[in-house]
């Protein structure tokens, strides 16, 4: 029985849209770290550990390459949930083609740059020479699809942003449905080794990146005027797009440069600790993955809600998502606790990584508790386009997990690096939170 001083119940409403949103998008994020279980399944069953860990370092490599360019994601979210809210289907068609544009010259960019970006990647993150001259093969079999892999984060968020969530489900599921198959074909009846991994996941984007423009095309708003370039090259809009994705990007390369960071050390206590700690994170990315299915709700409900100034329906959204975030964590721990060591026996045979992984694997079965947060905020931010504020909060989240290595990987060795990625992960999550009140209250009266 509630008293009027109770807060009311959340609308069951709210609760059916958000689990409409996040459930196809959940799934859609699953397939990723799926396919990379397979890619680090097909490593690790070859001859050595070299292979797993070369994969490991050429993937961490991908994420400076292409996740650091995720702005095209998350900003074009932002901004095409915000149109979307407006029913402004001028700014819905503008958004996009600004940011496919972005996505083509900046795809064409790592292309030419890619000897020098791939040497510096790999020898920054360090590793046994064997487990290095891997990560290049992989590297520069995967390279070739930069242009197509960006565009596909374009088309991804633009459908996330105007609640399409079933044609993100199927862009996604068919990219990693192509990868997996492909993986197997390359490498088992190929026997292109570890190139074919790499050359697996560039044709799976090319392929996406077709039916991404098919989707694109047969959603596109109709009976507008021609678009005049004038309004792609509007001064307002484009400082905008490179305001927030300046902001972005910058917030990424410090949440890379963590991960980074993080495998640099653990490469520094051998290859069989790199392999460990690099399997264990798969536990991490499927987590992220799955909560990030109600953070990308949160994102195209917030950013509707800013576009319409509905205060109201900001904090409902911000409630809902946040409640069934908590819960998803929840879930992903007591897996990870009850079935953690099953998962390290089908990802590797090999009998050093799996000690390895076995002993760490605690600090991969509190992470999802310590994430949630972080991971939640991040995609309110990212829908009312608030990224000022979302790189500061990564900034200084970041110098706290450069602290907490620096004072803790020392004395505890690896226990100690797992320890300051924990609380890096809770950092990122205070940092959001104690400016969520401003970013409702700019939204005006409620």
């Amino acid at each position: 029985m509630t008293t009027p001083l109770d807060p009311p119940p959340l609308p069951v409403r709210w609760h059916r849209r958000v689990l409409m949103l996040a459930f196809p998008i959940v799934v859609a994020n699953l397939t990723q770290p799926i396919l990379g279980a397979v890619d680090t399944a097909v490593a690790g069953h070859l001859d050595g550990p070299q292979y797993l860990g070369g994969v490991a370092l050429g993937g961490l490599v991908f994420s400076f390459v292409f996740w650091g360019f995720g702005f095209l994601r998350m900003g074009t979210t932002g901004l095409v949930a915000q149109a979307f809210g407006a029913r402004d289907d001028d700014a819905l068609r503008a958004t996009l083609l600004r940011a496919l544009l972005l996505a083509a010259a900046i795809g064409l960019v790592v292309l030419a740059v890619q000897t020098p970006l791939i040497a510096f990647g790999v020898g920054a993150l360090g590793g046994s020479e064997a487990v290095q001259a891997t990560a290049r093969l992989y590297c520069h079999a995967r390279i070739w699809a930069a242009p197509f892999a960006l565009a596909n984060y374009v088309v991804l968020g633009y459908l996330l942003g105007c609640q399409r969530v079933r044609l993100a489900l199927l862009t996604q599921v068919f990219i990693n449905a192509v990868n997996i198959v492909a993986v197997l074909v390359f490498v088992y009846r190929f026997d292109w080794a570890i190139a074919g991994i790499g050359a697996a996941t560039a044709a799976a984007d090319a392929c996406g990146f077709a039916l991404g423009m098919a989707i694109l095309w047969r959603l596109r708003p109709r009976g507008l005027p021609p678009l005049a370039w004038s309004a792609l090259s509007d001064s307002h809009a484009l400082k905008r797009l490179v305001v927030i994705n300046r902001d972005i990007f910058v917030r990424t390369l410090c949440l890379l440069g963590s991960f980074g960071w993080f495998a640099h050390l653990g490469a520094r206590e051998g290859d069989a600790i790199l392999a460990a700690n690099a399997l264990l994170l798969n536990f991490q990315t499927f987590m992220a993955f799955g909560l990030d299915g109600f953070a990308h709700a949160a994102e195209a409900l917030v950013g509707a809600a800013t576009g319409a100034r509905d205060r109201h329906a900001f904090r409902q959204a911000v409630k809902v998502t946040m409640f069934w975030s908590v819960i998803g964590a929840t879930g992903f721990s007591l897996v990870y606790w009850a079935g953690g060591a099953w998962i390290v026996g089908l990802l590797t045979d090999q009998a050093s990584i799996r000690t390895a992984a076995l002993q760490y694997l605690p600090w991969a079965a509190a992470s999802p508790l310590a994430s949630v947060a972080g991971f939640q905020l991040d995609g309110v931010f990212i829908g009312a386009t608030r990224t000022r504020e979302l790189m500061l909060a990564m900034t200084a989240s970041s110098a706290v997990f450069l602290l907490a290595a620096w004072a803790l990987a020392g004395p505890l060795g690896n226990h100690g690096l797992w320890l300051a990625m924990t609380v890096f992960m809770i950092a990122r999550g205070v940092t959001l939170g104690v400016q969520l009140p401003a970013i409702e209250r700019r939204l005006g009266p409620a």
